[in-house]
């Protein structure tokens, strides 16, 4: 049985310093857990919990509080890019949040929910949830706690219009330009649209290609990486059209990595073994 968790941010969106800030923190052997937390890292106690869960969200913090292998590669002082100023690092990221589960919301959405719906808002959300929790017979589903973690999870990724509008202040991923506000008539309603997405790197889509596979794989199918949960298709919301031509550009500047069409059989094979990890320390090293 799968667990789920809607809280655990006290309703604070991710901020694009807090990781850094949070990593530096941890790797100065402090403890969340002190009283000096607050003055250390220069937020209210609540944000406090807050930069904690989004390091664990992301996978930048074990539940145990050490700091994970990503999280060094990626943020260290002399890491790939510890300020996060490529959009790369971001998109890697959003991934992870996806695919680890500490906040399940987007998971849920970005792997299952934008299937059923184009459009949704919290109310769809929450009817998504309430049938889901029929299925498992054990997921309680509390509306306030599904709202508030939906608010939650749009500040993430649309810009606020409000008066404040300084980037430490805003979401995370706004950048990123992957939930689309639509307003019908004054309705909140929202979309997660399949599109080219030219401008990302051939890197990301073959390193969460590989991060979805065993590692002693000789070839991945097409439809796999169309269809599976957490793979490229859901995360990155990318048709069908550019996944095609993005996989047959990776095949061109990837000597290892060769895309197949043949009688009908559409795959990536893997002719000499490359980890994940290799393919961002290439990435981040150009």
């Amino acid at each position: 049985m799968p667990k789920f968790s809607f809280s655990g941010h006290d309703t604070f969106p991710c901020r694009q310093l807090w990781l850094k800030k949070g990593y530096d923190f941890i790797k100065a052997n402090k403890s969340f857990k002190s009283e000096d937390a607050v003055i250390d890292l220069g937020v209210g106690k609540n944000m406090v919990s807050a930069i904690r869960f989004w390091m664990r969200a992301m996978d930048i913090l074990t539940q145990e509080d050490e700091l994970t292998n990503f999280a060094i590669h990626l943020l260290d002082d002399e890491g790939w890019d510890p300020y996060l100023e490529d959009e790369m690092s971001l998109w890697l990221l959003h991934y992870n949040l996806v695919k680890k589960g500490v906040a399940s919301s987007y998971g849920l959405i970005f792997n299952e929910l934008r299937r059923e719906k184009i459009e949704f808002n919290k109310n769809t959300y929450f009817g998504f949830l309430k049938r889901k929790a029929e299925q498992l017979k054990a997921l309680q589903v509390n509306e306030k706690t599904i709202f508030d973690d939906f608010g939650v999870l749009i500040k993430m990724y649309i810009r606020s219009d409000g008066k404040v509008k300084e980037d430490i202040f805003q979401g995370l991923f706004t950048e990123l330009n992957l939930i689309k506000p639509l307003g019908k008539r004054g309705e909140e309603l929202y979309s997660i649209e399949n599109k080219e997405r030219d401008e990302l790197p051939e890197a990301l889509f073959l390193y969460i290609i590989l991060d979805n596979c065993a590692a002693d794989s000789s070839s991945i199918s097409i439809s796999t990486i169309e269809q599976d949960h957490n793979n490229v298709t859901s995360v990155l919301a990318v048709s069908r059209t550019s996944l095609a031509s993005r996989l047959e550009q990776i095949s061109k500047k990837y000597d290892c990595i060769n895309y197949s069409d043949h009688a009908g059989i559409k795959e990536l094979q893997i002719k000499r073994q490359i980890t994940p990890l290799e393919i961002l320390n290439h990435y981040y090293a150009n």
